[in-house]
């Protein structure tokens, strides 16, 4: 999901019962100047050594150079314990869910 979308439709996430966080391995400055930019309210976290994006498997291992590090685009849907219920991800890096796929996905984890 592109993150402009989901703060589009931050309202209808929240009134969902979803929380939406983003996580980059981009520095601290660069998410901040984003979010700034963009008007992106949500929390977007900072992974500068990709350590959370590498333990949940997320990395792409074809990326080299400033690349390397950079995690497929996905979406995990996790409960207030904590508990991953609901894993959204695409074959390649250019497609992307939408935040209907995320409500639903949300829906079918109650």
């Amino acid at each position: 999901m592109q993150l402009v979308q989901l703060q589009a439709r931050q309202k209808e996430l929240a009134d969902a019962g979803i929380q939406v966080v983003g996580i980059s391995y981009d520095p601290v400055d660069v998410l901040k100047e984003f979010a700034d930019k963009r008007k992106v309210k949500f929390p977007l976290l900072s992974d500068p050594d990709s350590k959370t994006i590498k333990a949940y498997g997320l990395s792409d291992a074809a990326a080299k150079g400033k690349q390397e590090g950079i995690p497929y685009p996905g979406t995990f849907v996790v409960d207030k314990d904590g508990v991953i219920r609901a894993k959204l991800f695409h074959e390649g890096p250019l497609k992307r869910h939408t935040p209907e796929d995320l409500i639903k996905a949300a829906k079918d984890v109650k």
